[in-house]
Protein backbone atom coordinates (compact mmCIF):
# COMPACT_ATOMS: atom_id res chain seq x y z
CA UNK A 1 0.00 0.00 0.00
CA UNK A 2 3.01 2.33 0.42
CA UNK A 3 3.37 2.67 -3.33
CA UNK A 4 -0.19 4.02 -3.59
CA UNK A 5 0.54 6.71 -1.01
CA UNK A 6 3.63 7.77 -3.00
CA UNK A 7 1.69 7.74 -6.30
CA UNK A 8 -1.09 9.95 -4.90
CA UNK A 9 1.45 12.43 -3.55
CA UNK A 10 3.19 12.48 -6.92
CA UNK A 11 -0.12 12.98 -8.72
CA UNK A 12 -0.57 16.19 -6.75
CA UNK A 13 3.04 17.39 -6.80
CA UNK A 14 3.78 16.97 -10.52
CA UNK A 15 0.94 19.10 -11.90
CA UNK A 16 1.46 21.64 -9.12
CA UNK A 17 5.10 21.93 -10.17
CA UNK A 18 4.17 22.49 -13.80
CA UNK A 19 1.42 25.01 -13.06
CA UNK A 20 3.50 26.92 -10.52
CA UNK A 21 6.50 27.01 -12.85
CA UNK A 22 4.41 28.37 -15.73
CA UNK A 23 2.61 30.93 -13.51
CA UNK A 24 5.81 32.26 -11.97
CA UNK A 25 7.83 32.25 -15.18
CA UNK A 26 5.12 34.08 -17.11
CA UNK A 27 5.43 36.99 -14.68
CA UNK A 28 9.16 37.47 -15.18
CA UNK A 29 10.98 38.70 -18.23
CA UNK A 30 14.34 37.39 -17.10
CA UNK A 31 16.89 34.80 -18.10
CA UNK A 32 16.72 33.28 -14.64
CA UNK A 33 14.40 30.26 -14.33
CA UNK A 34 12.29 31.70 -11.49
CA UNK A 35 9.59 29.02 -11.77
CA UNK A 36 12.01 26.19 -11.04
CA UNK A 37 13.62 28.27 -8.29
CA UNK A 38 10.24 28.77 -6.58
CA UNK A 39 9.11 25.12 -6.75
CA UNK A 40 12.47 23.81 -5.55
CA UNK A 41 12.66 26.30 -2.67
CA UNK A 42 9.05 25.59 -1.71
CA UNK A 43 9.68 21.85 -1.80
CA UNK A 44 12.70 22.29 0.47
CA UNK A 45 10.51 24.19 2.93
CA UNK A 46 7.79 21.51 2.91
CA UNK A 47 10.33 18.70 3.36
CA UNK A 48 12.00 20.67 6.16
CA UNK A 49 8.69 21.08 8.00
CA UNK A 50 8.00 17.37 7.56
CA UNK A 51 11.46 16.51 8.88
CA UNK A 52 11.04 18.77 11.90
CA UNK A 53 7.57 17.44 12.74
CA UNK A 54 8.05 14.66 15.24
CA UNK A 55 4.39 13.70 14.90
CA UNK A 56 4.66 12.93 11.19
CA UNK A 57 4.05 9.23 10.73
CA UNK A 58 5.44 6.98 8.01
CA UNK A 59 2.41 7.37 5.72
CA UNK A 60 2.62 11.16 5.85
CA UNK A 61 6.35 11.01 5.20
CA UNK A 62 5.79 8.80 2.15
CA UNK A 63 2.93 10.95 0.86
CA UNK A 64 4.52 14.37 1.38
CA UNK A 65 8.22 13.58 1.37
CA UNK A 66 8.60 10.96 -1.31
CA UNK A 67 5.48 11.49 -3.42
CA UNK A 68 4.57 15.17 -3.24
CA UNK A 69 8.02 16.74 -2.76
CA UNK A 70 9.65 14.21 -5.07
CA UNK A 71 7.30 15.23 -7.89
CA UNK A 72 7.21 18.93 -6.98
CA UNK A 73 10.94 19.57 -6.92
CA UNK A 74 13.22 19.02 -9.84
CA UNK A 75 16.98 18.79 -9.71
CA UNK A 76 17.15 17.71 -13.34
CA UNK A 77 15.32 20.80 -14.62
CA UNK A 78 17.47 23.03 -12.39
CA UNK A 79 20.60 21.42 -13.85
CA UNK A 80 19.35 21.64 -17.43
CA UNK A 81 18.30 25.29 -17.11
CA UNK A 82 21.61 26.23 -15.51
CA UNK A 83 23.52 24.42 -18.26
CA UNK A 84 21.42 26.17 -20.94
CA UNK A 85 22.27 29.55 -19.41
CA UNK A 86 25.96 28.70 -19.67
CA UNK A 87 25.63 27.46 -23.26
CA UNK A 88 23.86 30.66 -24.35
CA UNK A 89 26.60 32.87 -22.94
CA UNK A 90 24.81 33.82 -19.75
CA UNK A 91 27.46 32.37 -17.43
CA UNK A 92 26.88 34.99 -14.74
CA UNK A 93 23.17 34.16 -14.68
CA UNK A 94 24.04 30.45 -14.48
CA UNK A 95 26.32 31.08 -11.50
CA UNK A 96 23.71 33.25 -9.77
CA UNK A 97 21.06 30.58 -10.39
CA UNK A 98 23.25 27.80 -9.00
CA UNK A 99 24.39 29.68 -5.89
CA UNK A 100 20.99 31.24 -5.14
CA UNK A 101 19.20 27.89 -5.58
CA UNK A 102 21.51 26.07 -3.16
CA UNK A 103 21.45 28.88 -0.59
CA UNK A 104 17.66 29.32 -0.82
CA UNK A 105 17.06 25.56 -0.68
CA UNK A 106 19.22 25.06 2.39
CA UNK A 107 17.71 28.14 4.03
CA UNK A 108 14.16 26.97 3.31
CA UNK A 109 14.89 23.46 4.58
CA UNK A 110 16.45 24.86 7.78
CA UNK A 111 13.53 27.23 8.33
CA UNK A 112 11.14 24.36 7.68
CA UNK A 113 12.81 22.11 10.25
CA UNK A 114 12.61 24.91 12.84
CA UNK A 115 8.98 25.55 11.98
CA UNK A 116 8.13 21.86 12.13
CA UNK A 117 9.81 21.48 15.52
CA UNK A 118 8.08 24.57 16.86
CA UNK A 119 4.62 23.62 15.55
CA UNK A 120 4.72 20.05 16.87
CA UNK A 121 6.49 20.59 20.15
Amino acid sequence: MNWLVVVVGGMIGAPLRYLTDRAVQSRHDSLLPWGTFVVNTGGCLVLGVLTGAAAAGPDLRLFLGTGFCGALTTYSTFSYETLRLTETGAGLFAAVNAVASVVAGLGAASAGVALGQWAWS
